[in-house]
């Protein structure tokens, strides 16, 4: 039997502070410590993990990955280039773009989180204007975020499709 998933808090930008696995490099783990990491964005695209998890496979130095990202995915910190990726699943060692740093990614989800709520569920007309609107703004804090099959080209495709209507109808 399936059961719904837990409503989620109204989308509301912060910070929270991680601690980093020992395997995770100094600079990394400093900077997941101070200022931290955004504490959700919006649904259940990315949510912090209560313990950041180490996977060796991904890049050449391995992932730090801070966040679940949708239903087995995680958004990790590249280690070797501080890049920010999507892992598919825990045992992958692919990784899709999210970010060029964190500071980035801290940035976009801010934006993101400000600009909602994008729509009301009936308003068909308005999903792709607010869509190229997000695709106008995000290239705007992180020229790389529109990555072919990333993370952010992914979610304003699923914004365009009306996957994020505001909740209050």
């Amino acid at each position: 039997m399936s059961h719904p998933l837990p409503p989620l808090p109204e989308p509301a930008y912060a910070l929270i502070r991680v601690e980093a696995p020992p395997e995770v490099p100094t600079r990394i783990a400093d900077r997941l410590r101070e200022p931290g990491i955004p504490a959700g964005l919006i649904g259940y695209e990315y949510r912090p993990l209560g313990e950041p998890l180490f996977f060796g496979a991904v890049g050449e130095q391995g992932a730090v990955a801070v966040a679940t990202c949708g239903l087995f995915g995680y958004i990790a910190v590249d280690v070797a280039t501080g890049r920010v990726v999507q892992v598919p699943r825990a045992d992958s060692a692919k990784a899709g773009h999210v970010n060029g740093d964190l500071d980035s990614f801290d940035r976009c989800v801010e934006a993101v989180i400000a600009r909602f709520p994008f729509y009301a569920e009936d308003e068909e007309d308005r999903f792709a204007e607010v869509a190229d609107e997000l695709r106008a703004l995000l290239p705007r804090i992180d020229r790389t975020v529109l990555a072919h099959n990333g993370f952010w080209e992914t979610f304003c495709d699923d914004v365009e499709m009306g996957s994020y209507p505001d909740g209050d109808d």
